[in-house]
């Protein structure tokens, strides 16, 4: 499947929970970025699968939110994730809606 422009599953399942546990967090991109070492830009290009994320970038981020590793890869997603981020998620969309143009 190589050349098809989609991203492995793997990598689509790590920028999911990523983004979940950022959120269910009530964390910014800026935030994560600042706890993990990692850059603000670079966290949004993880969140949105578009980069090819090494081991040691995961284990910084998986260290921001005092995770093992094996919880951003995994393919069960924890239950408070499943009930708390869609909350936050819609709650962002909202806030961000209603900001006035800059």
């Amino acid at each position: 499947m190589y050349g098809s422009g989609r991203p492995h599953s793997a990598r689509r399942r790590l920028a999911r929970r990523v983004r979940l546990l950022r959120i269910a967090r009530g964390w910014s991109q800026e935030t994560l970025a600042a706890l993990s070492g990692l850059h603000r830009t670079y966290i949004g290009a993880v969140e949105r699968a578009e980069r090819n994320i090494s081991l040691d970038n995961i284990e910084k981020i998986a260290g921001a939110f005092d995770l093992p590793v094996s919880v951003l890869l995994d393919d069960i997603e924890p239950a408070v994730l499943r009930a708390l981020a869609p909350h936050r998620i819609e709650e962002r969309r909202r806030a961000y809606a209603l900001r006035p143009a800059s």
